[in-house]
């Protein structure tokens, strides 16, 4: 796919305050915006864009690079820099399965089942699933990790607790294709109702880096999820890592009166 002819810079470059490397970024994002640069289109050279702004590569390079890191584009080793396609997103303000919010908008999720396991959970545990706290009674909680891949790139990977009796019922099922909301309350007389969730970035770790294929040093976004049912109890708690460059949760918010 190509871009639409090079244009001259949208505002001259002395005209805002701003290092060089990122009045270049500007107005290259600017483009994407406009459509000058749409989604997949290949980027002008280095060169080129040395040329058309009149700075050196190393400024260039700074640019492109800001965009890179924040997901604008992506470069292909040995055919150049491109738009990066939208990023997926979820309404956060709806409470539902990865599968049952991406698959109504043209996606297509399958899932790679990690790990299950039992073990005994430390106090903490406990008190979100509301299992018995007494460390001196023995209780078991599964632990289910598994990979989300949306149109073949791997999307997110989740690491989902609850107590043994929940998912017990769950160990016929199909977790490779189902989404575990789903999968509760047809199994079950659970009936899901809300969730508490946080939302922050993090550096992901050994383990995150290697179930979404990222590079040392990447950022995923981490969302904490704590699923209740009708009646207040917790369902279960869960940490899910998004791929900070090509996921969004969005959400409206509106102005209190």
């Amino acid at each position: 796919m190509t871009s639409k002819p090079d244009r001259k810079p949208l505002m001259p470059m002395q005209d805002y305050a701003a290092p060089l490397y990122r009045r270049i970024k500007d107005q290259l994002r600017a483009r994407m915006l406009d459509g000058t640069y749409a989604p997949d289109a290949q980027l002008p050279t280095e060169q080129a864009l040395c040329d058309m702004f009149d700075v050196s590569r190393i400024t260039v390079r700074q640019a492109l690079d800001e965009l890179r890191q924040e997901g604008a584009v992506k470069t292909v080793r040995g055919r150049g820099t491109f738009v990066a396609p939208p990023r997926a997103y979820q309404n956060i303000a709806a409470l539902q399965g990865f599968s049952e919010a991406m698959i109504p908008l043209g996606h297509q999720v399958t899932n790679r089942l990690e790990g299950f396991r039992y073990f005994d959970p430390d106090v903490d545990l406990r008190a979100r699933l509301g299992l018995d706290t007494d460390v001196g009674n023995s209780v078991r909680v599964a632990e289910i990790k598994r990979i989300r891949i949306l149109d073949g790139t791997r999307l997110s990977f989740e690491t989902t607790f609850l107590g043994e009796l929940l998912a017990q019922k769950l160990m016929t099922a199909d977790l490779a294709t189902q989404d575990i909301f789903k999968l509760v309350e047809e199994r079950s007389a659970v009936r899901i109702d809300h969730a508490n969730v946080a939302v922050d970035a993090i550096l992901a770790d050994e383990e995150t880096l290697s179930a979404l294929e990222l590079a040392p040093g990447s950022p995923v976004l981490r969302v904490e999820r704590h699923v209740f049912d009708i009646h207040a109890r917790p369902v279960l708690f869960e940490f899910l890592h998004f791929r900070s460059d090509a996921f969004q949760y969005r959400m409206r918010i509106d102005r209190e009166r």
